[in-house]
């Protein structure tokens, strides 16, 4: 039997959607894809707006674009864990919404960011407060998948340790954390956050992320990483636009699990742990 096989995807993305879509296109046609591969986008990787009306606007169509990644799916014969996609929610607000499509085209799973990002960095910007038009989340999602158990979440997410120790009390194996980290905080803290939810639970961490200066005008960290349960980096993209890969070796997780077992020797119970 295989190993899996995932894949991290650092993009630019730019307005224009069907831009987007076709630069996805183009470097999966590039990849050695066997079976099963995984593979992650970043965080608004269809398309990193200006405005949250233009990502609201988007928002009706979302169907349109999970029909052609479902195809996409059944092309290249991969699982997508598909970022983050703007769709229509209440009150002209939208969901920031991370799918989980399998290589058939069918969603088997979809999270809504449960965290948002309203904070003051010092990057020049005038602050960002994504609840203006994002409706938060609350479901914790973890899917079995032919990878492991995998636990959704997005970018902000990353500061709750609490989100991970409860997508790991539900058997995560894996974490996916598609972002797009300013280059401040990305700078300061993304490596530490990631390390630490790796190693806190003992859990393979794939962080696809945005990179460089966008068309509207944001500026994004990179380093889109692949962690081991023990906290190494397997893959860095650091500032590259396209893809890194690794396996994912679910016997090396437990032998991590059963050298050190955190979660029984914690005495700190929470609603997380019983």
């Amino acid at each position: 039997m295989s190993i899996p096989h995932v894949i991290a995807v650092q993009m630019c993305s730019t307005m224009d959607p069907e831009h987007n879509f076709l630069q996805l296109k183009q470097w999966l046609q590039q990849c050695d894809i066997d079976q099963p591969t995984l593979v992650c986008l970043p965080e608004t990787w269809l398309a990193f707006n200006k405005t949250g009306e233009q990502s609201l606007a988007l928002s009706k169509n979302h169907e349109y674009w999970l029909d052609k990644l479902a195809q996409l799916c059944q092309d290249f014969k991969i699982w997508l864990a598909a970022g983050t996609m703007a769709v229509i929610g209440e009150q002209k607000k939208y969901y920031a919404a991370s799918f989980l499509l399998d290589d058939t085209g069918d969603v088997v799973a979809r999270y809504n960011k449960i965290h948002l990002f309203d904070a003051d960095v010092a990057d020049g910007s005038s602050g960002y407060r994504e609840s203006k038009f994002t409706v938060a989340g609350s479901e914790v999602v973890v899917i079995d998948s032919p990878f492991g158990k995998i636990g959704l979440s997005v970018c902000y997410d990353l500061r709750f340790c609490g989100l991970y120790q409860a997508m790991r009390k539900l058997g995560a194996e894996l974490l996916l954390v598609p972002s797009a980290f300013t280059t401040v905080t990305g700078k300061a803290h993304w490596m530490p956050l990631l390390q630490a939810r790796a190693i806190e639970n003992q859990c393979y961490v794939i962080a696809a992320a945005q990179s460089g200066t966008h068309e509207n005008g944001r500026k994004t960290h990179g380093h889109s990483l692949i962690l081991s349960p023990w906290g190494e980096v397997i893959a860095d993209a650091q500032q590259r636009l396209g893809v890194i890969s690794a396996r994912i070796d679910l016997a090396q997780l437990y032998k991590f699990r059963t050298d050190m077992p955190v979660q029984v020797h914690n005495r700190f119970k929470s609603e997380f742990y019983e």
